[in-house]
């Protein structure tokens, strides 16, 4: 990845608590250097990294906190139903 690339790199993270919240919500968001350390930090912990570039377009628009709006809905739930299944075969293979 080129300079230029790193620079405009968007990233947006995601939480969802059923028990909270009605649909996952941003919970840290950032362009450039920032993007870069979220995307970072979320390996580091084991998070699974997704890239779409129409969805970050779409979720860096909104504020952290805010939750995601009703156009991203299925395309977050294919999202964490794919982390699910990456879950439940990481737990499998212990």
């Amino acid at each position: 990845m080129n300079h230029d690339e790193k620079q405009y790199r968007k990233a947006v993270a995601l939480r969802y608590r059923a028990a909270k919240n009605r649909t996952p919500q941003v919970t840290a968001k950032g362009r450039g250097l920032m993007a870069e350390k979220i995307i970072e930090l979320a390996r580091k912990s084991g998070v699974p990294v997704h890239q779409d570039v129409d969805l970050v377009q779409i979720l860096s628009r909104l504020d952290v906190n805010d939750e995601i709006p009703p156009e991203t809905y299925i395309i977050v739930a294919e999202i964490l139903a794919w982390i699910y299944r990456m879950n439940q075969k990481a737990a499998s293979q212990e």
